[in-house]
């Protein structure tokens, strides 16, 4: 067994009714209600996040063992119970991002405050403040634990008892299943992990009738005594007896997970109308405005700073009375000496080159559509311009083999008429020789 300097963190009774929430004004029955509902969100988030049963169990324990130390009135409950799953899954070596952790708890919020359901998104202002808080809260549990985090649970116990009585299997069930709703209870920090599984067993077994060695008593074989047994399985049975558990506003620092009470405070404290129309830099600085109003949380700043505003509203209204008109001429000035105007027409400024550049930007994209569509254009035509030549081409060949075609007939024909020329002309060549032959015998004979 590993002993630490975790018994520190076992309470009397007396110490449990002088806790730091009575001291607060916070009765008995409400302190053990915001207990219950603190574990059911724990319970519930680990079984979203798909967390195993010992990361809740841990959860439960630093959660107990932090409010006896704080008070419900200045911690709020829904964000002790984030800060001690996310702490807790990284102890049980089942770690889980905090982004994961803020998004169930917030939509666990809303729906059991019947919200309208938002998605909560990663970059929002909202989500900033959440994660800021959870770490905070989580350096606030290390630093009232001592960074002693080490927990020991009854489950460990019950399956080696249960072994040694030689009992039932469904018994081992039934006492795991108490074992768990004990965690919602302080009796994790009123007795040791013997004593409540000791305390469970006893009455896993009165509830399915199974008897158990009591000569000599089974409970001192395990480190336990009868009088702890009676008392936790009389606070099991109390537990069972209490209806659902509903969430009691208490805290001070606000009642809600979603909105922290910074925002609570910027949005319940409007800015009157009179002061926006009066202030002579309502025109020229609403956003700056706004934020100064979210950043600041308290109702005597926000007075103060109406005040402060209609003080100069009127200052300004009585100047150019005393000033003589020149309109814009003796405007200029006052803007140039105010530091926030100067910010503001730097702000404009950039924003003018931003929209110059987004145009220039827009007519390059143009000019680069166009003169795709020109050169898409030019190719289409140059493939026009290439099919009607082919085109003639095939035509002119066609020309050229008909005329050959033709060519062959005639020509054929020509050679018939030319053979028969040339036969006739040695006809008449043959007759004509003959007949100066017979000339020239009778000139001879003559």
């Amino acid at each position: 067994m590993i002993y630490t300097a975790m018994d520190n963190f076992y309470l009397t009774d007396e110490q449990l009714k002088d806790s730091p929430s009575r001291k607060d004004g916070i009765d008995e029955a409400t302190e053990t209600t915001l207990r219950i509902y603190g574990c059911d969100l724990v319970q519930e988030s680990g079984i979203l996040l798909k967390l195993p049963q010992a990361v809740m169990a841990t959860g439960q324990v630093l959660f107990h063992r932090f409010y006896c130390k704080k008070s419900f009135g200045r911690f709020n409950v829904k964000k002790v119970a984030a800060s001690c799953v996310w702490l807790a899954s990284k102890l049980e070596e089942s770690p889980r991002k905090a982004r994961q952790v803020l998004i169930v708890f917030h939509r666990m919020e809303c729906r059991r405050e019947n919200l309208p359901i938002e998605h909560l998104e990663v970059g929002s202002q909202k989500y900033h403040v959440l994660k800021t808080d959870l770490s905070r809260t989580e350096r606030h549990i290390l630093k009232e634990m001592g960074f002693i985090c080490h927990v020991e649970h009854p489950h460990k116990f019950i399956s080696n008892y249960l072994a040694t009585l030689e009992t039932p299997p469904e018994l081992r069930q039934e006492a795991w299943n108490l074992a768990n709703d004990s965690l919602r209870s302080t009796l994790c920090v009123r007795f040791k992990s013997e004593v409540v599984a000791c305390g469970v067993i006893y009455a896993a077994a009165r509830r399915f009738h199974v008897p158990l060695p009591e000569n000599p008593p089974w409970w001192k074989a395990f480190d336990a005594d009868k009088s702890g047994i009676d008392e936790v399985c009389k606070v099991l049975a109390h537990l069972y007896s209490l209806p659902k558990a509903q969430y009691i506003p208490v805290c001070k620092d606000g009642d809600s997970f979603t909105f922290s009470n910074k925002s609570k405070d910027s949005q319940s404290q409007p800015i009157p109308k009179e002061v926006l129309q009066t202030s002579p830099t309502a025109n020229t600085k609403p956003a700056s405005a706004a934020v100064n109003l979210e950043s600041v949380g308290s109702k005597d700043v926000l007075v103060r700073a109406a005040i402060d505003k209609l003080k100069e509203s009127k200052k300004s209204e009585d100047e150019p009375k005393n000033m003589p008109v020149e309109g814009d001429a003796r405007e200029e000035p006052m803007l140039k000496s105010n530091p926030e105007h100067r910010a503001e027409a730097s702000r404009e400024r950039n924003k003018e080159r931003d929209r110059d550049r987004d145009r220039e930007r827009e007519r390059e994209r143009e000019d680069r559509i166009k003169v795709r569509d020109r050169d898409r254009g030019r190719d289409s035509d140059r493939e026009r311009d290439r099919e009607e030549s082919d085109r003639d081409k095939d035509k002119v060949k066609d020309r050229s083999h008909r005329s050959k075609d033709r060519g062959k007939d005639s020509g054929g024909h020509s050679g018939k008429s030319r053979h028969h020329s040339s036969r006739d002309r040695d006809y008449h060549s043959s007759s004509y020789s003959s007949r100066e032959k017979d000339r020239h015998r009778h000139h001879s004979y003559a």
